[in-house]
């Protein structure tokens, strides 16, 4: 990481590159360490699937696997991911086919305005990995820091019972 006061001009507080994997690609940024990872994906590699809710950690809807973890991409600074392995909403489909977890959403109706929706499959997908064959509590549970206001969430559980249902018949 190099930091630069000329970017910003912000008293030694200036961009700095920095490096991280993005849905198996290596990226490189020059960004301010401070910015929000929501901001930094959407703007600087123009991966805007990650969608911004509130802001603030609370709805789910930016949520991107970081090394694997589920986390609220508007709460991480961007100097945080420095280095780290990202998932976002683009890197779930398997090239110009969709996961069979993107499908289930399709089919079952969990998919509906698209606001939750990507952070709603990130969190499916970090539980599914979790566990393979979860039941319906577990995926209440793993879903729980994610809100949706249209669906009811019936069809998003319904979604993510027939995805892991897919996978251990696979």
């Amino acid at each position: 990481m190099s930091h630069s006061s000329e970017d910003g001009g912000k008293e030694g507080r200036g961009k700095c590159e920095l490096s991280l994997t993005v849905n198996g690609k290596p990226e490189t940024v020059r960004v301010f360490p401070m910015e929000r990872l929501l901001d930094v994906l959407r703007q600087e590699l123009g991966l805007t699937g990650t969608k911004e809710g509130c802001g603030e950690g609370e709805c789910g809807s930016c949520s991107v696997l970081m090394n694997g973890e589920l986390v609220n991409s508007c709460l991480v600074p961007v100097l945080q991911a420095a280095g780290a392995t990202l998932t976002t909403i683009e890197g779930i489909a398997e090239g110009p086919q969709l996961s069979a977890l993107q499908a289930a959403f399709l089919e079952c109706g969990g998919a509906q305005c698209g606001i939750c929706t990507p952070g709603m499959i990130l969190g499916a997908c970090h539980l599914l990995n979790k566990k393979p064959e979860p039941t319906l509590e577990d995926i209440r549970e793993g879903l729980s820091g994610n809100l949706c206001r249209c669906t009811g969430y019936v069809q998003i559980f319904e979604a993510v019972e027939q995805a892991a249902r897919r996978r251990a018949s696979a």
